[in-house]
């Protein structure tokens, strides 16, 4: 970011610092984008001249007459030969260490296997896979054909595996036998054959014999291995594609209704990351970059494009609590990982569990470490800083599956405030609008962009005329994308993110941010996790506002617990935070990237089947669900309306 800042001044745009290096890249988006062009090493071909077309922000169009390929750029020939590409921890299989040669060979070898099953431009290819090597291989290679790629982790049922490649028409699948999640061996043999046989028989099945052990001969998938794909070698070449052609597609959660299948673009996709990762998260040539993630998880996405910076990309496929608790944080160290990276839930997790990584390995090579996927409270940024390691550079962010990019996040010029996200992302003009659309400073609002950027969709799969794309982010602000987060933009330009707008509790007429409640629940020692509702009614009662609580081991909601959650509420935040019921709970349901199911459990609460609330397929503990359906009528409360 530094050296950013320099460049532009040696070529006349001296700016002082971050803030106003900010309002440059949004008021002169133009000049801007076109910079980074230039000082990015991005591989591009054509002219950089118009930088946008179309005046509607759901119409725009990024750099028509520039040419660009997502695999070219993350195989570059600037990196060197022998440089380590990949590095793969797994629960399956020995480590792995893959060189850029090596990667550049495989990568080679699957495009002509590829081709060979009749892939080519527009084709979407299909994984069924973990965060393995062989993953990273066929997405480089599906892009090097201008080919489509779309992927679901393995831990997926079949229904949520089809609800969303069922929608695309894949050419190829690409799957594994089984995985070992810590001690546990999985077979997903007739699972493969349920998805191939639900998305029709002309699709060319790949399997990836991953699951050593698997021991029964029935179940076998029909198709070629993972070897034979690569038994034939052929040119490293790149189609040739333009800026906005699609190059993956990822889906929304599903947890209501069928995913949403959100179409991002080559050119958007490269220089949105290359932006983020260099300049935000300073992930440079030669760093080992991780987070922990599945290929369900847009962070998969964001961890494959540190090849486009050159960097050592570390994987990790199984239970991050296997043996214990440290696995994560010893990977760290056995890696030399720079930058380290994983989901909120994982470092609240670490702190409840009292781990102090920093004393017990060598984090000498950690510079950054990154939080998303859910507000990082005070605790967490003072439980990294004490028990992980002093110096970091601690970056919390939001983004999102849909535009697949950093909207507020960190930067090395701006000082880590504990419980906020630094800065809004340079290039993203993002606000906090009230209900009547007007920008707010120092009070929540609904999280907005106001003017595009490369990374928002090039559309929704299937949605020829628009309309649905345009409904999900544009109706709610006319000629504005609306985010659907809760968030607080201060006076010196940090953010603060309190929860889903769609999953808002009004009580009253106020709306109360479900992080707050977390934040302040699940610091008790006796609570392990936590989930909040409100039940609105339009009897002048206002509804119900039920809280749920997972207790640690061993422990019951008592008369006294249940007084002292009341009384910490009602002090720390407001009388109107005091919960109707507080209800002990088994489990609190979550999507695979660990994210609180709060409006399908709303939904059931209110009578809707746990079927049509919830996509169980997508879920990390679908189990979960039962109490939940067997709460309602039981006439505690009486929940049912």
């Amino acid at each position: 970011m530094g050296q950013y800042l320099s460049w532009l001044g040696t070529r006349g745009t001296i700016l002082n610092g971050y803030s106003a290096l900010w309002r440059w890249s949004v008021e002169s988006p133009d000049e801007f984008w076109r910079s980074l062009l230039e000082f990015l090493p991005i591989r591009k071909r054509g002219d950089p001249h118009p930088v946008t077309t179309g005046l509607d922000i759901a119409d725009v169009k990024w750099f028509p007459n520039l040419r660009i390929n997502y695999a070219e750029q993350a195989l570059s020939a600037e990196w060197p030969h022998h440089q380590v590409a990949i590095l793969a921890f797994s629960q399956t299989r020995d480590e792995i260490h893959i060189t850029f040669g090596r990667l550049r060979a495989d990568v080679s070898r699957a495009r002509t296997g590829l081709r060979k099953l009749g892939v080519g431009r527009g084709d979407r290819v299909a994984a069924y896979l973990p965060n393995i090597p062989e993953a990273i291989v066929a997405f480089l290679a599906t892009a090097s054909l201008g080919a489509i790629w779309s992927s679901c982790p393995p831990e997926f049922g079949v229904q949520a595996v089809v609800d969303r490649f069922g929608q695309i028409t894949p050419k190829v699948l690409i799957a594994v036998d089984g995985y070992r999640y810590g001690p546990k061996l999985i077979d997903r043999r007739s699972d493969v054959d349920a998805i191939r046989a639900a998305l029709g028989h002309d699709v060319a099945t790949v399997l990836v014999p991953y699951a050593a052990g698997l021991g029964r001969p029935d179940g076998e998938v029909r198709g070629m291995t993972w070897s034979e794909l690569l038994a034939s070698s052929g040119p490293l070449a790149y189609e040739d594609v333009p800026f906005s052609h699609p190059l993956y597609i990822l889906f929304s959660s599903g947890t209501t209704g069928l995913p949403k299948p959100i179409v991002h673009g080559h050119g958007g996709i490269v220089l949105q990351h290359l932006k983020d990762l260099r300049l935000h998260l300073d992930v440079n040539p030669s760093d080992r970059f991780f987070w922990y993630t599945t290929t369900g998880w847009m962070l998969w996405n964001v961890l494959v494009s540190g090849l486009l910076t050159g960097a050592t990309v570390v994987c990790f496929d199984g239970d991050p609590n296997y043996p214990d608790p440290t696995t994560l944080w010893a990977l760290a160290d056995r890696a030399k990982v720079a930058f380290f990276g994983a989901g909120a839930s994982f470092y609240l997790n670490c702190l409840r569990k009292g781990l102090r990584p920093g004393s017990v390995f060598d984090l000498t090579a950690l510079r950054n470490i990154g939080s998303t996927g859910s507000p990082l409270p005070v605790e967490g940024y003072e439980w990294i800083y004490e028990a992980v390691k002093h110096d970091v550079l601690l970056g919390s962010m939001s983004g999102g599956t849909d535009v697949c990019a950093i909207l507020v996040g960190p930067s090395p010029l701006v000082p880590v405030w504990a419980g906020e996200i630094s800065c809004r992302a340079l290039g993203t003009r993002v606000e906090a609008y009230d209900e009547e659309g007007h920008a707010l400073v120092g009070s929540e609002g609904e999280l907005v962009i106001t003017a595009p950027i490369p990374s928002m969709p090039v559309g929704f799969w299937g949605d020829a005329s628009g309309s649905r794309y345009r409904s999900t982010y544009f109706e709610r602000f006319p000629g504005v994308w609306w985010h659907a987060d809760w968030v607080t933009f201060t006076d010196r330009g940090s953010a603060i993110i309190t929860g889903r707008s769609d999953a808002t509790l009004k009580r009253g007429g106020v709306r109360l941010g479900t992080s707050e409640f977390y934040a302040l629940i699940e610091a008790m020692p006796e609570v392990k996790d936590s989930l909040v509702v409100h039940l609105e009614d339009s009897s002048s009662d206002g509804g119900q506002l039920i809280l749920f609580v997972v207790l640690e081991q061993g422990r019951s909601l008592s008369s006294d617990l249940e007084a002292k959650m009341r009384s910490s509420l009602s002090l720390n935040l407001s009388p109107r935070h005091v919960p109707d019921y507080i209800i002990q709970a088994p489990s609190v349901p979550r999507t695979l990237t660990q994210k609180k199911l709060e409006i399908p459990v709303k939904k059931i609460l209110l009578g809707t089947p746990a079927e049509r609330a919830a996509s169980r397929g997508s879920m990390l503990n679908p189990e979960s669900l039962i109490f939940y359906e067997e709460l309602v009528g039981t006439g505690r409360p009486n929940l049912k309306r």
